[in-house]
Order: C-alpha cells, then sequence, then structure tokens
C-alpha cells in the first residue's frame, strides 16, 4: 500500500505540475490584457492585473469592428460543427450497418482524402467557387467543411465496436423505419463521439484564417481571425496590450466549448473498452 501511494502521489503530482504550465500562457495572456503596453514592455510577466483594460479595449475597437468579427466567426463555427456533425454521423451510420455494392471502394477513397492536404486543392477550389459566383459569400466557407472524411472515419469505427446488429433488428421488427432507427438509435450511441468531433470541428473552424483570407473580400464579413491578421499591419499592432485583449476574446468561445463538451472525450474514448 506504501509504494502504491507513492506512486499515486507522484502520478497526481507529475499533472498537477502540467496543468499549472498549460495554464500559464491563458494566464499571461489575460493578465497582459489587461496592462499597458509601457507596462508589458518594461516590467515583463507579473502575476497581477493591470488597470488598462478599458483603455486596451477602446484602442482596440479604434481600428475593427471586433463583435461583428466575432459574430461572424461564431456563426460560421456553429453552422460547420452542426451540419458537419448531424451528415458525418449520418454517412458513418451508413458505411458501418448497410452492405451495399462499392461500400468498401468508397471507404478506401474516403481513406485517401484524410491523407490529402487541404491546401493542395485551395487554388482549384478558388476557381470552383469563383465559377460558381459565391466569391465573398458564407457558403464556401460552411459546405464544403460538412463533407468531413476524418469525423466519418472516426464515427464509423465508433459504431463498429459500441452498436450491435440486433438493436437495428429489433427496430425493423417494430416497424421503425431507417430514418427513424438512425434518429433514435443511432444518434444516441454516438453522442459521445459526435461531441468530441464537434470540439474539433468548432475549433478548426473558429481558428480557420487562410480559407476566409481567400474568399472574404468585404470587411464587414471577415472573421476574427482575418481582423486579428489585418492589425498586424495597423497602429494597434503597437500596443501589446490592446493586442492580448484581442487575443483573447477570440479564445473566450474555444474555452467554453471544451468546458461544457470535455466530458464526451473520455466517455468516447473509454466507450466500447469494455465488451460482453
Amino acid at each position: 500500500m506504501g509504494k502504491t501511494n507513492i506512486v499515486k502521489g507522484i502520478l497526481y503530482l507529475t499533472l498537477t505540475l502540467m496543468v499549472i504550465i498549460s495554464f500559464i500562457p491563458f494566464y499571461m495572456m489575460i493578465i497582459n490584457a489587461t496592462r499597458s503596453n509601457g507596462e508589458i514592455l518594461q516590467h515583463g510577466f507579473t502575476l497581477l492585473p493591470g488597470g488598462a483594460l478599458l483603455d486596451n479595449y477602446e484602442i482596440l475597437i479604434q481600428y475593427m469592428n471586433l463583435w461583428r468579427g466575432f459574430a461572424n466567426s461564431l456563426f460560421i463555427a456553429v453552422c460547420v460543427t452542426i451540419l458537419s456533425s448531424y451528415f458525418s454521423a449520418l454517412t458513418a451510420f451508413g458505411f458501418a450497418v448497410y452492405n451495399f455494392k462499392g461500400r468498401n471502394f468508397l471507404f478506401v477513397v474516403m481513406l485517401l482524402l484524410m491523407m490529402v492536404p487541404g491546401q493542395l486543392g485551395l487554388i482549384g477550389f478558388y476557381d470552383l467557387i469563383r465559377t460558381m459566383g459565391l466569391l465573398d459569400t458564407y457558403i464556401p466557407l460552411i459546405i464544403p467543411p460538412i463533407a468531413s472524411p476524418f469525423i466519418v472515419f472516426f464515427l464509423r469505427q465508433f459504431l463498429m465496436t459500441t452498436m450491435h446488429p440486433s438493436l437495428l433488428e429489433a427496430a425493423r421488427i417494430d416497424g421503425a423505419k431507417e430514418l427513424t432507427i438512425f434518429h433514435k438509435i443511432g444518434v444516441p450511441i454516438m453522442m459521445p463521439a459526435v461531441a468530441t468531433m464537434a470540439i474539433f470541428t468548432f475549433i478548426g473552424s473558429w481558428n480557420n484564417y487562410i480559407l476566409p483570407l481567400v474568399v472574404l473580400f468585404s470587411p464587414e464579413k471577415y472573421t476574427l481571425p482575418v481582423m486579428m491578421g489585418a492589425l498586424r499591419g495597423s497602429q494597434v499592432a503597437q500596443n501589446l496590450g490592446a493586442m492580448y485583449l484581442g487575443i483573447a476574446i477570440s479564445v473566450v468561445p474555444i474555452m467554453i466549448a471544451f468546458l461544457f463538451l470535455s466530458k464526451y472525450i473520455i466517455t468516447s474514448i473509454s466507450a466500447g473498452a469494455v465488451k460482453e
């Protein structure tokens, strides 16, 4: 018992230290957002907040429409997360449940698409949406991410290890239609995995910089990362406190997403670990 307690103590101490190390950059960002540019340059890092929060905020909103960019990014990220989660779950359910002709070939093609970096098709994608007249709209930012090979692969593997075929057979005997089976049986079973993928989808969409920069031209349609990138060439870039404040505001939705959905990560990882 004594040796076990020592091992547990070392593990807990190590985990606590890792949490503190991971939290330090966020704490520095929040503290520096409340300090003036002179305080940051002269005194460096400090544990105590400053009193220049309102001044930094006023400087920031003078050079960018902060909350408009926040709303644009939130709208796109929420739409992408909802649509990608639903249709990826629907596709994964089809691959896991139905035995149709060409299923294995399509699955292999999907796996190959996972290995191709999205940046390679950026020029062709730009020509396509320009031909379709979709430049300077949110459609190229919302519709294409619905087809996510990795999410489909992840959910399909999750279903293969957690859903028993007898559940589907019992539902069909009771007269349930296929879409009803998906919504009543498939979705609840996949919910931990869907929530896990929703976190990463939301973060990826929120932090997306290259694609919005390429397809959006109107400043009022810019997402928050594009607006923050545009500040590098303005006078506000010389005020580190204002820049830290903008970055801190942009991180808030990501922290909220992890706060409410992170418990599903543990659930999805542990699902299937115990077999009957």
